[in-house]
């Protein structure tokens, strides 16, 4: 009989232990899955707020559809302006005078080749912009574009790229923790729970919010 108490109280005490265990690893492991996970997508949803910032130089405005956006990358151009001489080259200004030119020139570069630079991406790269890192291409970044009119009746065109942390994180594993960041986002910080940038409220410069 004693050694069965024995037993028992060896079994309890494994599991105390275990619990314990868990209650200090899981915040630690959440924080480390996190800060790996948001780190991939921040990284992929710059290049999306790089080809939307090319795609509004050219169009004046921001396209929500993803395949617009990388039929943009792979096969659009961007018209760019270079000088010809430098601007304390006397000599070579007066020449350029005298020839009737200006002093810039245009020409055009292919968008995959410069706007990602020094950065190269690939077709594959480009396909797979629009699915959130770590997803195996499931989820894909929610992509809104439009304009809004401001209070002084200007129109401006505005986007907003966002990857919920609901999306991207473990909420198995994680699911209190989880509950815990987006309540903590939300009602302690205003914040977006998750990876963001641009706004389809106001015109914000298109900023993230793992900026502030």
């Amino acid at each position: 009989m004693k050694k069965i108490a024995q037993i028992l109280l060896a079994v309890v005490i494994v599991a105390f232990v275990y619990v314990i265990y868990k209650q200090i690893s899981t915040p630690i492991r959440f924080e480390n899955d996190l800060k790996s996970k948001s780190a991939q997508v921040i990284e992929r949803i710059k290049d999306i707020r790089t080809a939307e910032r090319a795609y509004k130089s050219k169009y004046q405005k921001f396209t929500a559809d993803w395949d617009t956006l990388a039929n943009f990358i792979l096969n659009e151009t961007l018209e760019m302006e270079r000088k010809l001489v430098d601007e304390d080259d006397s000599v070579g200004l007066a020449m350029l005078k005298k020839q009737g030119k200006k002093n810039v020139e245009k020409f055009t570069v292919a968008v995959i080749d410069t706007i990602f630079s020094p950065k190269k991406l690939s077709k594959e790269d480009i396909m797979n912009m629009r699915y959130i890192p770590t997803t195996n291409n499931q989820a894909q970044f929610i992509l809104e574009a439009g304009q809004i009119t401001t209070e002084s009746k200007i129109v401006i065109p505005v986007v907003e790229c966002r990857a919920p942390y609901i999306m991207f994180l473990d909420t198995v594993t994680y699911r209190q923790e989880i509950i815990n960041k987006i309540d903590d986002d939300v009602n302690n910080f205003n914040r977006y729970p998750g990876i963001k940038f641009g706004s389809m409220d106001a015109g914000n410069n298109e900023a993230g919010n793992w900026e502030d």
